[in-house]
């Protein structure tokens, strides 16, 4: 394990542009160094309280926190890394994983976390038929169409992911606690914190662009026109990844985001299972260089 690594990934807040050109630039041996310095980033803002909690904790904490929650952290340098998250413009320091991590051939299904009966059936049967085809299913593990997609991928014995704002500790929301665990049977728990971490309005943004980068393509099922889900999807674009989003009632306001999206051209309209696998292409690794 890269214990400079754990140490940033501890201290700084993940998504930053900032911190990743300087791992980038410096490694993180070099990264550490140079914050606990001081002098080198000594304009860069919170430095002070980043420098504090690196003082603050030491690695057997940290070990410790890893080894109670069940998780495993994981960097660029590890076999299992999920080389999709090379394309983000900030990609993780590393991440604490807890299960099977997803194949490359995965579908992100996501959408507004108040669905109607409709947003719920075509997210529940839309994941369903994904993993009858042999695709994971990924989401965020919140309430509304990403619990849909999460149970109707369970419920056809496929494999799903959840992508946490939260520490895989936490467990946000904790009305899906069962959700978890059931998802853990076959699939995994991500998060780009540390196992005891809180959500925080800000980390629901930044791990959407996860989301965006594992799966091969982003579908919005529900959402309202202004929508985290619509951040996950114009990530999604920014990766050039495939990007759907399914349509509703003119009159339903859980499907202005969607329509948006189709009317700005920055989805392509899906009805079924079937018009999003022709849209998407042959299954195969094609993220990881192995595909069709």
């Amino acid at each position: 394990m890269n214990e400079a690594r754990l140490r940033l990934f501890d201290a700084l807040e993940p998504g930053d542009t900032f911190w990743a050109s300087e791992i980038a630039q410096h490694g993180p041996d070099g990264t550490l160094a140079r914050i606990l310095d001081g002098a080198a980033l000594s304009a860069k803002r919170n430095l002070a309280r980043i420098r504090a909690r690196l003082l603050e904790r030491d690695l057997s904490t940290l070990h410790g926190e890893l080894a109670e929650s069940g998780g495993r952290f994981i960097t660029p340098e590890s076999d299992e890394w999920p080389h999709q998250f090379d394309d983000l413009v900030a990609p993780p320091i590393g991440l604490v994983v807890k299960g099977e991590l997803p194949k490359c051939d995965a579908i992100a299904l996501v959408g507004t976390r108040n669905p109607t009966p409709y947003g719920a059936r075509i997210a529940s049967e839309f994941a369903a038929g994904f993993v009858d085809r042999e695709f994971d299913v990924i989401s965020g593990g919140a309430y509304g169409i990403d619990s849909h997609a999460h149970r109707g991928a369970l419920a056809a014995e496929g494999r799903t992911t959840a992508v946490l704002a939260s520490g895989i500790s936490t467990r946000y929301p904790a009305g899906n606690e069962r959700l978890f665990a059931e998802i853990l049977e076959s699939g995994a728990l991500i998060s780009e914190v540390m196992p005891m971490q809180r959500a925080r309005p800000e980390r629901f943004l930044t791990r959407n662009r996860l989301i965006a980068a594992l799966g091969r393509a982003t579908i919005v099922v529900e959402a309202a026109f202004r929508s985290g889900s619509l951040r996950t999807a114009r990530d999604a674009a920014e990766l050039l990844r495939v990007v759907l989003a399914v349509p509703g009632p003119v009159t339903s306001p859980t499907s202005d985001g969607c329509h948006r999206l189709i009317g700005e051209r920055a989805a392509e309209i899906v009805t079924s299972v079937s018009d999003a696998l022709e849209l998407i292409g042959a299954r195969g690794c094609t993220l990881c260089g192995d595909g069709a």
